[in-house]
């Protein structure tokens, strides 16, 4: 360890610390930033070397008289600063921001921000960044960032237009994403505990002696638990934003990270610019990673914005000519606390005076002394009146009623009564075996303690734990115990009495309920068009933002031609029909009609025929009992060649059965119709809707939308088979939120709400959901998911900003007339 000595301008010295403790906090995940002063300079000698990038030999002279270098180094810079100014076609300054984008080895897309705007800036744009690509596209991303460049790691699966993430934060937002983001990063624990030391909220000294630093680091720890539970919670727990408490530290906290390690201030006036048209924007596609790339590929540990160690950042995957590295590089919510606690006290015994004191005793077999220190004095008049007495095992004293003497001596042979007792006689005449006598004795003890574990009540009684063990595996087989981690962060196995445990779980549901206050129906509507993506600054990006979209519209129904024109555009930002065709394809989504055909109806598949886009893995759920209608002797024919053969090729339906392509088209369409067919991909479908006139030939042949490209027609089941209510219940409240008989009216041929309400009550009791009153204005029970609850507070506190939104007709989210008073807008 070194001391520092003296600093002189440009010098700093230092000695040899002679074993003292280190003062100067330090953390690996953040380096000092440079100044904005030095990052005008290195500005200015980027602009000056993009001003001669015709001459390496001029530049080289430029940087020896500018920078005062030798020569060596001078032309080393040149040709680096060139050569990168080449790669890229302009070199990036404050003035002019670069987007780059390359792959690397495993088809891994990395996308590199070259801004020389300081580390402080840097960061703040890259955790932002980070956020929103996490939102949009539902996956986490690596990220670094240093003096000069920014870095996201994507994966293989991302595809987007590389001018589009100029666009991804705005100036207006950009606080609320980045204090959420920052939550996450190493540099909020740091400064968390910095500050609760310098506001004396953490000892350093206790009893004249320091406080070791890894326990000042606990207990500032303990402290964020308690000032902000959401921070340290399970992320199992906690979906959505976290809810910043008001609280002076966290506050604090929050405020040094975005403007001591960041620059607040400075990334919303970069984005004010950038808003502005005040910058040049240049996006760049490369084959390779430019020279000034390599900088932020071969980042130190320092400049990480995510916690994936070196060896397994993706940036390693990236190999150039001009470097190789060899280096290839992963229950049910928990009961509240308080409700534990507040069992746990209901349940502990508070005796008055002697006689309750008594009372306790005999019910619960006996107390700990250590426990009973504050009724010692009724505890010595029962020992003057005889009626109770102290018992000795090892280095454990109990309280013992007269009354239970004998259960006591036969469940703890060892153990010396300290004064003798006359026992009433037909306790005397109790006979006990040991083992019974020990369940009866724990029995009394778990009525008294709520959630604990076996080496705890054996600590308490002076019994050995495997005798404890066995009395509870008992009291268990009886159904009077039940076993789990009940307690938050319990790992070891405990155990509590039914009784107080069912209490527990009612005092908890009761606490949720009372977290939120029912919102308006205005404040609702806004809340699920963000839920369900339909708001600007929501939309999801990319065929793995489009399979979160189908997953959330799992087994709604609309028209068949509404679907890609209107529900899935809303949704996404450049929604491409590619996507929704590879999913389908690639097996992880399908189609078909759910509800049966009326009577009457129109044979083939109209663009107002009802369509589900369906998850496969849970498709049975919402698809069942369909029959065989009425139908025309070509689609018989189709039917019986289908069901001989299996999945087939269009081709091969119409030589297997002899129709001519028109007739087999028509005979898929009427079976589409009736709900008895799909197809591989969505393509099928667009055939089916698009007239033969609009069907124009492709350049270099095949059609837009031909029925070759729909890959194998498939019979669906007829056949019933059980409903998994649940799953049917996750969708629904994966879909709005929150749930309530109202709302049902926009499903069609769901299972009755009597039987989904059963369903609701089980994952609330469960502690999954959430029940209570959540939207104002409607009758009923309503439940919802944790992470809804968040979004729907911040509904209610958000501004209202006049934003227009506009939605089909058919869509989900025409809820005029369900959730709104006035009268209804028909689907069609």
């Amino acid at each position: 360890s070194y001391s520092i000595l003296r600093v002189e301008p440009g010098v700093v010295r230092v000695g040899d610390a002679k074993g003292l403790p280190p003062t100067i906090p330090f953390w690996l995940g953040e380096a000092p930033a440079r100044s904005d002063l030095l990052s005008i300079s290195v500005n200015a000698l980027r602009q000056g070397v993009h001003a001669r990038l015709d001459s390496l030999e001029d530049t080289r002279i430029w940087l020896e008289q500018e920078a005062g270098i030798d020569a060596g180094p001078a032309r080393q810079v040149a040709g680096y600063l060139i050569a990168a100014a080449k790669a890229l076609g302009t070199m990036p300054t404050q003035e002019t921001i670069v987007l780059e984008r390359f792959f690397d080895e495993t088809g891994a897309m990395h996308l590199v921000v070259h801004s020389p705007f300081g580390s402080r800036i840097n960061r703040a744009w890259g955790l932002s960044l980070r956020k929103r690509f996490c939102r949009s596209f539902n996956v986490e991303l690596q990220a670094a960032a240093t003096e000069d460049a920014i870095v996201l790691s994507l994966g293989p699966m991302h595809s987007f237009p590389l001018d589009d993430v100029f666009g991804f934060l705005r100036s207006q937002s950009i606080r609320d994403v980045l204090i959420q983001a920052l939550l996450d990063a190493p540099m909020f624990q740091t400064r968390w505990r910095w500050n609760a030391t310098r506001a004396l909220a953490i000892l350093r000294f206790r009893g004249g002696k320091k406080v070791p630093p890894r326990f000042q680091r606990m207990h500032a720890d303990d402290l964020l638990a308690l000032c902000f539970p959401d921070q340290v919670a399970c992320l199992e727990n906690v979906a959505g934003d976290r809810e910043i408490p008001d609280h002076p530290l966290v506050r604090q906290t929050i405020g040094d990270c975005l403007t001591e390690a960041m620059d607040i201030n400075g990334i919303e006036a970069l984005l004010e610019r950038l808003e502005a048209g005040g910058l040049e924007l240049v996006a760049r596609d490369v084959t390779e990673p430019s020279p000034l790339a390599q900088e932020i590929l071969n980042a130190k540990p320092y400049a990480f914005l995510d916690d994936a160690p070196l060896e397994e950042r993706r940036t390693q995957a990236v190999m150039s000519r001009r470097w190789l590295d060899p280096g290839q590089a992963s229950d049910i919510g928990a009961l509240d606390a308080d409700a534990i606690e507040r069992v746990q006290n209901e349940a502990r015994p508070d005796p008055r005076d002697p006689d309750e004191l008594h009372d306790a005793l005999v019910l619960h077999g006996s107390l700990n002394a250590a426990e009973g220190s504050e009724w010692r004095e009724h505890f010595d008049r029962l020992l003057e009146t005889g009626r109770a007495t102290r018992v000795h095992i090892a280095d454990t004293c109990l309280w013992v009623a007269a009354e239970r003497l004998t259960m006591i001596r036969a469940a703890l042979p060892t153990a010396r009564v300290e004064q003798a007792l006359q026992v009433p006689d037909r306790y005397q005449a109790q006979k006990w075996d040991q083992g019974a006598a020990l369940v009866e004795l724990v029995r009394g003890r778990l009525e008294a303690a709520g959630p604990t574990t076996a080496s705890e009540v054996a600590s308490l009684l002076g019994a050995e734990v495997p005798d404890v063990d066995a009395a509870l595996a008992a009291l268990e087989n009886e159904g009077f115990v039940l076993q789990g981690h009940f307690r938050p962060g319990a790992t070891q196995k405990e155990w509590c009495e039914r009784r107080l445990l069912a209490r527990i779980h009612r005092y908890t549901l009761q606490r949720l309920r009372k977290e939120i206050e029912a919102v308006s129906a205005a404040d609702f509507l806004r809340f699920i068009l963000h839920w369900q993506h339909a708001s600007p600054d929501s939309r999801m990006d990319g065929p793995e933002g489009l399979a979160a979209i189908v997953e959330q519209l799992h087994g709604f129904e609309a028209g068949a031609g509404a679907w890609e024109p209107d529900l899935l555009p809303v949704r996404m930002q450049g929604y491409d029909p590619a996507w929704l065709d590879s999913l389908c394809l690639a097996g992880r989504v399908t189609w078909s009609r759910r509800s049966p055909a009326a009577e009457g109806k129109s044979a083939g598949p109209i663009r107002t025929t009802p369509i589900s886009i369906l998850v496969r893995e849970h498709a049975a759920s919402w698809c069942n009992g369909r029959t065989h209608a009425q139908l025309s002797s070509n689609a018989e024919r189709v039917v019986a060649f289908l069901t001989e053969r299996g999945a087939s090729f269009f081709g091969d339906i119409v030589s297997g059965t002899g129709l001519l392509t028109t007739q087999t088209e028509e005979a898929l369409g009427e079976l589409v119709s009736q709900g008895l067919v799909t197809a591989d991909g969505f393509t099928g479908l667009r055939a089916l809707l698009v007239p033969e006139s609009r069907r124009r030939p492709r350049r270099g042949g095949g059609t837009r939308y031909g029925m070759e490209s729909a890959g194998r027609w498939t019979l669906l089941p007829t056949e019933e088979t059980d409903v998994d209510l649940e799953s049917i219940a996750w969708t629904l409240l994966r879909r709005w939120g929150v749930v309530f008989r109202r709302l049902m009216d926009k499903e069609s041929n769901l299972p009755p709400w009597r039987d989904l309400l059963r369903a609701f009550r089980r994952l609330e009791a469960r502690g999954l959901i959430r029940g209570g009153r959540f939207v104002a204005g409607f009758a009923g029970e309503q439940y919802a998911l944790p992470e809804a609850v968040g979004a729907l507070r911040k509904a209610r506190r958000q501004p209202k900003q006049g934003v227009l939104i506009s939605v089909s007709a058919a869509d989900p989210l025409n809820l005029v007339g369900v959730v709104t008073p006035d009268a209804r807008v028909a689907a069609v």
